[in-house]
């Protein structure tokens, strides 16, 4: 995935050419460019940066001083690259627009996972994530501290609430999941949103589920919903938990908390790359 991904991104930038290079950089031209910090955050992508610059041209040469996962300040070098000029040039655009989104991504995580700290509580992405480009999202999220959600509609169950309301409710929802699950011979978890106490105490007396997220309850909700969850349901919290709210769920003895705003608005970390002689 994480190749194709790279092979499609520079099609998608380079197409028949990159003319502008080509047109005025000699073609055994050699050079070399820093990836500079423009303020400060949490860095994500440099194996990324690797992979792109290797997969356009394996002669490239990088070295890295600072490491995925490295807080970084304004005016700090993350890595040298160097090699062919017209390659510099070419795959200067995908490198930085990655790494800008990752590190934004890993930064805003950390700094969410900062305000949980001491809880035990494991901070999840979503699926709402830019399509196309969902792998390097998500690993961004683990760089930054936080834990994946599912992949993707295929490697989990997740009944939620148009899938509970199509179905006719909990109950009928549970069941098919898991004759489904039986039919097909799929070894996948299930979980199931409840929205109410009502809701709650239906899936609970079904069962057959592997966790239960309590969609959109306040913390002193939730306070008074665990003490009804058998242990071996798994809980997780979700629906409009913000920085200013997520330590009082955390606190409330919650597992997991999945916060979309992980991902889905994110502001870009800046930084350049720079020909240097």
């Amino acid at each position: 995935m994480l190749k194709e991904i790279i092979l499609n991104a520079l099609k998608e930038d380079i197409g028949p050419g990159d003319h502008s290079t080509l047109s005025c950089v000699p073609e055994n031209a050699l050079g070399k460019a820093t990836l500079l910090i423009k303020e400060d955050g949490m860095l994500a992508g440099v194996e990324l940066a690797k992979e792109i610059f290797h997969t356009f041209d394996p002669e490239l040469e990088v070295e890295i001083f600072k490491q995925d996962g490295a807080s970084v300040k304004k005016g700090d070098v993350v890595f040298i690259v160097s090699g062919k000029s017209r390659s510099i040039l070419s795959t200067e655009r995908l490198v930085l627009n990655f790494m800008q989104r990752m590190s934004g991504i890993a930064s805003q995580t950390a700094r969410i996972v900062k305000l949980t700290e001491g809880t035990g509580v494991k901070l999840l992405d979503t699926r709402k994530t830019t399509p196309g480009i969902r792998y390097m999202e998500k690993w961004a999220v683990r760089i930054g501290g936080g834990h994946n959600h599912r992949f993707a509609l295929y490697d989990m169950i997740m009944l939620k609430d148009n899938h509970i309301d199509y179905a006719g409710g909990i109950k009928p929802a549970i069941e098919r999941a898991n004759e489904y699950l039986f039919k097909n011979q799929l070894d996948l978890k299930i979980e199931i949103e409840v929205r109410d106490k009502a809701e709650l105490m239906e899936a609970i007396e079904t069962g057959n589920v592997d966790r239960i997220m309590l969609d959109n309850f306040t913390p002193e909700e939730i306070k008074e919903a665990l003490p009804l969850i058998p242990k071996h349901f798994e809980t997780e919290a979700s629906g409009g938990i913000t920085e200013d709210t997520i330590r009082a769920y955390a606190e409330t003895g919650i597992q997991y908390i999945s916060v979309g705003a992980l991902t889905h608005s994110v502001k870009s970390l800046d930084m350049s790359l720079k020909a240097v002689f």
